[in-house]
């Protein structure tokens, strides 16, 4: 593994945890496609405004202006030294491809538990589960992406957790990872785009995310 914070937002790195630290990335679905080559369709759950399932819509429109309100999920795993594990989102991905983000985020099928979710997803885009995995409220938020003109209006749980494997990404899914301090994390937003939903994630995680890594966040 890379041993210091990235420096080339096109160059693999990450940092040496000193321990087996691993995630597991996850193969974009929408990436998907049937025997005839056509790309499979991703439905989302659509939620009101009290977080309560109302039906389903299409991934990619339900991201379109001026979007509809859908249930996801963030993951922020720590190693035993109570570093954050980031990834940075392939380049290939349709939705803010190439930026910095938390461990993991993703939205659950319909009917599927978001707990459930946020583990399956960590292992398909990081090559590991969560050795303890916590839930830490929601969050619902109205955030569009200037970059791609997609906005992301999202009802989003959130966990918090633990990781003590090797991370082994999907190429397909992250193109790089690392492990970072409170004040290392600081340090690379400053100096490297993230997703637009990653701050708010972040402070609505916050106690939970004190509650596993300590009060140095």
């Amino acid at each position: 593994m890379p041993q210091s914070l990235p420096t080339d937002p096109t160059a693999p790195a990450g940092l040496d945890t000193g321990l087996d630290t691993g995630l597991d990335v996850e193969t974009d679905v929408d990436a998907a496609a049937d025997a005839a080559g056509t790309p499979e369709e991703i439905l989302l759950e659509l939620v009101d405004d009290e977080g309560v399932t109302i039906g389903t819509a299409e991934k990619h429109w339900a991201h379109q202006q001026p979007g509809r309100l859908h249930r996801a999920f963030s993951v922020f795993l720590f190693d035993r030294q109570g570093r954050m594990l980031l990834q940075r989102r392939a380049l290939g991905k349709y939705h803010s491809p190439g930026v910095w983000s938390n461990t993991c985020c993703g939205h659950p099928y319909p009917d599927e538990p978001p707990f459930v979710a946020a583990a399956r997803r960590t292992a398909e885009e990081l090559g590991v589960a969560p050795a303890l995995l916590c839930e830490a409220g929601t969050v619902r938020y109205d955030l569009p992406d200037e970059a791609t003109g997609l906005i992301e209006r999202e009802w989003n749980h959130l966990f918090v957790g633990l990781v003590t494997a090797p991370v082994r990404p999907n190429p397909d899914e992250v193109d790089d990872f690392a492990f970072v301090t409170a004040e290392e994390l600081r340090e690379l937003e400053a100096e490297r785009p993230f997703s637009v939903w990653f701050r708010t994630v972040f402070e609505a995680a916050l106690p939970g995310i004190r509650e596993i890594a300590g009060n140095d966040w």
